[in-house]
Formats: C-alpha cells, structure tokens, sequence
C-alpha cells in the first residue's frame, strides 16, 4: 500500500522492516495515513486562502488608497471653489479646514442663498420680459396712431401734386411731402431699429422681377437726386436672373436707405447702383451689390463707428443733413439676419462706396421672351380690387389712387362684409387692412381662405407686430403694404401681381 510521504520516511527511519507488512498495524497505518494526507491537503488550501486574502488586502489597499486621493484632490478644489464663491459673496470661509462637515454645511448655506437669488433673478427676468411685451405693444399701438393720420396726410399730398395745382401751391405741397416723408422715415427708423433689437423680425419670402424693382428704387429718388443736380445710374449684370425670391420689402428698405444716404451727401454728382453676379449653386445665387457715389465721403476714423445706432459720421451732419443715425444701423442687423454683412470704402472729399452681397433663391417664374408684357406703369389694367377698409378718408383715398390707376374697386367697411362680398363676388386681389371692428383682417383672411385659398391678399398694416406678420404668412401670405401708404409702393406691388397674372397666361379682369 502506498503511504502519504511524510509517513513512508517515518516508517523507514523508526518502524522496523518486519513490521511494516502487519496486517494488524494495517488499520493503525492507514488512519495516520489519513490524517497525513487531510492535514496537508488543509495546509494546502490554508496557504491558498491566505495567498488570495494577501493579494486581495493589497488589491482593497491600493483602492482605498487611490480613493482618499481623489477625495483629497475633491475636498482641496471644493475648498477653492468655496473660497471663489466666499470671496466674491463677502462671506468668512476658513479654506484651511478641512472637516468635510464644515465644508459641506457651509456649501449648503450657499445653495440656499443661491435658490433666493435665482427667485429673485426669475423674478427680474419675468419683470423683464412683461416690460419687452408692453414696450412692443405699445410701440405696436403707437405706430398703428400715429401712421393713420400719416396715411391721410401723405395720401392727399401726392393726389393734390398730381391735380394740376396752382404754380404757387406747387411749392408748398412739395415741402409737405418732404416733412411729412422725413417724419415717416424717422418714425419708421426708431420703430424698425426697435423690432430689431427685440429679434422680432420676420422675412417674407415672395417672387419679384429684380429689375423692376431697382427700375422703380430709381424712379422714387429720381425728384430728390435733380433737386441736388445729381444723376443715378443702374448697371445690372445680365447674368442674373429676372425673377428672384425673398424679402422684396427689406431688400427696397436697404437700398433705398443707401441710395438716400449718397443723394443727401452728394451735390452735383453721380450714384451709381451695380449688381453682379457673384456664383450660381442649385437654385441659389449670390449677387454683389454697391452703391457708390462721389459726395462729401468719410473719414477713416468715422468709418469705425457709422454702423452704430445714433451715430453719424460729423456731428455736424446732424444739424446739415438731418436724420436719426439709425439707418445705417438697421442696415447692418437687416443684413446680419439674412446671414450678410456692409461694408465701406470713402475717402474725404472723394465720395463713398457701401457694399454687400446676398443669397437669393432663383423664382420658378419662367420668363416669356416673345410675350409683350402690358405697360402697367400707367394702369393697372381694369383688375377687380376689394378695398377693406373701415376709416373712411383712408378708404376714399386709397380708392381713389386706385381709380387714378384705372382698378375698379370695391369697398367693404370691416372683415365681416368682406367676407360676404369675397364669397359672392369675383375679385382679382384684396386690399386687406388689419385692425378693424366688427372683424379684423386677420380672421377675415382665415375665413376667405376657406372658399378661396388662391386669391392674393395684401394685408394694410400701420402696425410693427412681428406676431401678425408671422400669422398672415402662414395663411400664404407674403407681401405686406405698410401705412403710410407710399403710392409708388403700392402701386408696385399691385403691378407686379399683374406682371405674373400675365406670365400665366390669366389676362382676364376677374378671373
């Protein structure tokens, strides 16, 4: 039989050889066998155990070690930290402390305190926005007063100018409508420059012939730029398309504020308007446009600060040339929400040139070469127009202009009735104002959508609330004719209307 080691050297060194083979001894010798061989094999798995807990020890050492680290790196910059907020709040801190108690009860006291401030910063920003609102309404109230009686104003201004007045009225009437179109352009400037601020500017986004429209730019300044013996000339590249889209009330404000500018600070000289083509991709092209003239010009020092609201270039600007100092800075932030920017190169003495380039989307108006489009600078062709209106010398005047243009109009007092009339009659547009009683315009737009989803709507508005805007656009409406109504504008935009009518093919008053 086969004996545990330590038993076999046992055996031989004190069992005598005889012995060893005794049947008798045989019990005895296995029971030390076994005791032999368990006491080894729990030697073995002692030594194993131990082995383990020894590295395991070390394993949990080194963790907890690495642990206290982290927490003593945490504690230190929580202490920093803590010291900032107590520093800046004026509050004892002892950053040497190092009793996580303290530093966690002293961080509790400055959550709370920072709770109450929050409040009180909720508070402010409530505040805050209740002022923006009532500001913006009654900017919006405001405007909408004070361009109503403006509208009358510079309405029969222009309908006596074109009644053959007498030769000594002439002179009057003219500097009627200069005063009362610089203080349009002042209240208009301080109403946008406001909208601006705010972000509460919305960009249409409506088909127009790019060269009617600087064609009609020019013809607007044309009495004012004779007045100081100066000439505007318009290059357009001929690569750029005739019909585009976007903000065609915008892009005019834009430039009709640069072509103002250079005629005012021009005597006996030359604007001149470019447009070029800079690069075509898919549908959109980017067209480069500057308007340079040979004036008074700017000094490189003021050329820093002009883009600024109320800043002009001299002070003594203000008090030769007039104007708020805003224009330049509507510009700028008209031009940055359509993802541009101005710039300006001048010299004294030498003239200016203001520069910048816009993205615009190609229409899907094709052009018709061998059509001849009517000449609709001189009428508007018979088209059925539903004027809404429910002040009655705007609603008179407005048809009136109209008459003049040879539309045949019909007037309904509120939206209610026109709504009656929409449904009944067949119009080629409709004359939309916004604020009236009864019905406003807005909800008697949604209302002719619902039997007449195609017939144009060209909301008249002397209010700036972005809200209404951005609620007629959704209705498909994208061309707005803001009060005072300007004639020229109005017109324009009526004939452009015909301009498309005709390109489809839809030459019929009424249809």
């Amino acid at each position: 039989m086969e004996y545990n080691s330590l038993l076999s050297r046992q055996m031989t060194r004190y069992l005598p050889e005889e012995f060893r083979n005794d049947t008798r001894l045989a019990p005895f010798l296995q029971a030390i066998n076994d005791y032999y061989v368990s006491e080894e094999r729990d030697r073995k798995i002692s030594e194993h155990a131990f082995a383990i807990s020894e590295r395991e020890y070390q394993e949990l050492y080194e963790n907890m070690r690495s642990q206290n680290e982290v927490i003593r790196q945490s504690i230190q910059q929580l202490r920093e930290a803590i010291s900032r907020i107590a520093a800046d709040s004026q509050q004892d801190f002892n950053a040497q402390n190092d009793d996580i108690l303290y530093i966690i009860s002293f961080l509790k006291d400055q959550i709370e305190k920072s709770k109450d401030i929050e409040k009180y910063l909720i508070q402010a920003r409530d505040s805050a926005e209740a002022a923006a609102k009532a500001k913006s309404d009654f900017l919006s109230v405001m405007s909408h007063e004070i361009r109503t009686p403006l509208n009358a104003i510079i309405g029969y201004i222009h309908l006596l100018i074109n009644e053959n007045p007498l030769p000594a009225q002439v002179e009057y009437l003219n500097i009627l409508q200069i005063s009362a179109r610089n203080l349009l352009s002042l209240i208009n400037d301080v109403l946008d420059f406001s909208k601006i601020e705010e972000g509460k500017i919305v960009f249409a986004d409506s088909d127009f012939d790019l060269r009617m429209l600087l064609n009609d730019i020019r013809q607007a300044h044309k009495v004012m730029a004779e007045e100081n013996g100066n000439s505007i000339r318009v290059m357009v590249d001929e690569e750029i398309p005739r019909f585009l889209k976007g903000d065609t009330t915008r892009l005019t404000q834009i430039l009709n504020n640069l072509i103002s500018n250079a005629i005012k600070f021009t005597k006996k000289g030359k604007i001149v308007i470019e447009l070029e083509l800079k690069s075509v991709l898919d549908k959109k092209c980017e067209i480069f446009f500057s308007i340079t003239d040979n004036g008074i010009g700017i000094s490189e020092e003021s050329q820093q600060n002009i883009f600024e609201r109320f800043t002009q270039a001299h002070q003594y600007i203000t008090r030769q040339f007039g104007g708020s100092g805003l224009g330049l800075a509507i510009i700028k932030k008209l031009l940055s929400l359509m993802g541009s920017d101005i710039f300006v190169e001048s010299q004294p003495g030498k003239g200016s040139k203001f520069y910048f380039t816009l993205e615009l989307e190609k229409s899907n108006i094709i052009t018709i070469d061998d059509v001849e489009v009517p000449k609709v600078k001189e009428d508007l062709g018979g088209i059925r127009i539903l004027l809404v209106e429910d002040v009655f010398f705007n609603a008179m005047l407005a048809r009136k202009m109209l008459n003049n243009w040879n539309a045949v109009v019909d007037i309904a007092e509120n939206g209610l009735i026109a709504v009656e009339k929409a449904r009944k009659e067949k119009y080629d547009l409709i004359l939309m104002d916004v604020q009236m009683p009864v019905m406003d315009g807005l909800t008697a737009t949604t209302e002719i959508r619902k039997f007449n989803p195609d017939i144009p709507v060209f909301p008249l508005t002397a209010s700036t609330s972005t809200d209404m805007q951005e609620k007629f656009i959704r209705l498909g409406v994208n061309e707005f004719i803001f009060k005072p109504i300007n004639p020229d504008s109005l017109f324009n935009t009526i004939s452009r209307f015909v301009v498309k009518r005709h390109l489809k093919g839809n030459t019929e008053p009424g249809q």
